[in-house]
């Protein structure tokens, strides 16, 4: 006789959520941003974590360092015109946080890199900002906002290759509630059947 669990949503979501309390209360690892060859042009930016895969972040983002190689520069873009930018919803002016990036994207905070002030190739951009005020991630995009990666120089005809990494300091990624469900419905499943 084969037995079947099933549990019912309010315990998959109390799952879910002790799940991602003890990934944040664990929380240890910075969340580092990888770039290798990824070129921008002036004023375009991505989604630095994988939101489609169900990525979230928790924690205290306290600061961000840049390790990065200017690969290429057309239009005077500079190795710390790489921009970590933080925005409620779509990407808009207004955010939470600029870090790099010649033009001023209007955030509550703003701040540039330490060095990295040319637009020749092989140029280092290399160092850690301090946030002033601390940014808390619960875990939740809509909340918490999205983080974004670019080119903060935007200029006409600006395009800017970069490689390196960009890591953000006391937070880490986690999968989302849904996810974290999925995957302890799959343990319960299997554990089930033996």
């Amino acid at each position: 006789m084969k037995h079947c669990t099933r549990l019912g949503a309010g315990i998959a979501a109390t799952l879910a959520t002790t799940l991602a309390a003890n990934f944040a209360s664990s929380a240890s690892a910075d969340v580092t941003i990888t770039l290798t060859n990824q070129s921008f042009t002036g004023l375009s930016f991505m989604e630095a974590i994988n939101y489609a895969a169900g990525a979230n972040l928790v924690g205290t983002l306290t600061g961000a360092s840049i390790n990065v190689t200017l690969d290429s520069s057309v239009s005077y873009t500079y190795a710390d015109d790489l921009c970590l930018y933080i925005d409620q919803g779509e990407f808009s002016t207004e955010g939470l946080l600029q870090i790099g990036g010649y033009s001023d994207l209007e955030a509550s905070e703003r701040h540039i890199w330490p060095n990295g002030a040319s637009d020749a190739p092989g140029t280092t951009a290399i160092g850690t900002v301090t946030l002033e005020s601390a940014l808390q991630f619960t875990g939740d995009r809509l909340v918490d906002g999205t983080i974004w990666i670019g080119n903060g120089y935007g200029a006409d005809a600006t395009l800017g290759t970069w490689t390196g990494t960009v890591t953000l300091h006391g937070v880490n990624a986690i999968p989302t509630p849904g996810a974290m469900a999925l995957l302890g419905l799959i343990g319960l499943t299997r554990r089930a059947r033996r």
